[in-house]
């Protein structure tokens, strides 16, 4: 039997904002877990300047190597928000005043209040096809594999939702956890002797401290529910043989 095809993604945050600490990134989070329902494996997370060359970059790197590219960020009114037409040059294509998107934001504002400012958020490189946005209007749109959103979070997960159908993904991934109140150091060859016996599970440790013991949360993922359950069941056989008390789910959660 042919092993399921492994589709990946990538999420490029774009805005010197994050970077500086003044916002908070949350859109990250909102994609990797919506992308791991669709089968689409998050494989990468930048966070990029609003820097010309370093945008254009990130695009052309990250493009090349996964099925999708996400951004967010820097699609709106004013002179920093440059990721529409970075994303035209990655791809060699004209940046244009897109008249589908035109229209739209004519239907929106009223009479006189479509200024120039407003009407940049029409453009996209050429030949790109326009995502939904039915929060403000101003739609993202999409290039060959790159999907460029919004960073506003209400508005980044309505254009997602709208788009979600379209996305083809792979294997569902899957998981399970299991905690116990062991250190990581005396767990970590028995840990990796696991991973080894499981190359096809991605294996993560997740330690916390929690009335006053150490303990780890253990991940196990993978689209063969069986394989997860075998090295779930060796799992809590080693913990209990380091004197620890296998527990199912996240601790922190408790």
């Amino acid at each position: 039997m042919a092993e399921p095809r492994i589709v990946t993604a990538a999420v490029l945050i774009v805005g010197n904002e994050i970077l500086s600490g003044r916002t908070q990134d949350v859109n990250l989070a909102y994609l990797a877990k919506r992308l791991n329902e669709l089968g689409i494996r998050l494989r990468e997370a930048r966070v990029v300047a609003d820097v010309e060359a370093d945008i254009v970059a990130a695009v052309n790197a990250c493009r090349a190597r996964y099925d999708y590219v996400f951004t967010t960020g820097g699609i709106g009114p004013t002179h920093d928000d440059i990721t529409a037409e970075c994303v035209a040059k990655a791809f060699g294509l004209p940046l244009i005043r897109n008249p589908e998107a035109v229209a739209r934001l004519e239907r929106h504002y009223e009479a006189g209040m479509l200024n120039e400012a407003r009407l940049r958020m029409a453009n996209t490189p050429e030949g790109a096809t326009l995502i939904d946005n039915p929060v403000s209007i101003a739609p993202g749109f999409q290039i060959g594999n790159v999907i460029v959103f919004a960073g506003v979070p209400r508005i980044m997960q309505a254009m997602f939702d709208g788009i979600a159908g379209r996305l083809v993904g792979g294997a569902p991934v899957l998981s399970r956890t299991v905690s116990a109140a062991v250190a990581e150091g005396a767990i970590a060859a028995g840990l990796g002797d696991l991973q080894r016996r499981y190359p096809s599970l991605d294996i993560g440790s997740y330690p916390y401290f929690r009335q006053g013991r150490f303990g780890a949360s253990f991940v196990l993922r993978g689209t063969e529910q069986a394989q997860i359950d075998a090295a779930a069941m060796e799992l809590r056989a080693l913990i209990t043989e380091l004197g620890g008390d296998p527990l199912e789910g996240d601790a922190t959660a408790r």
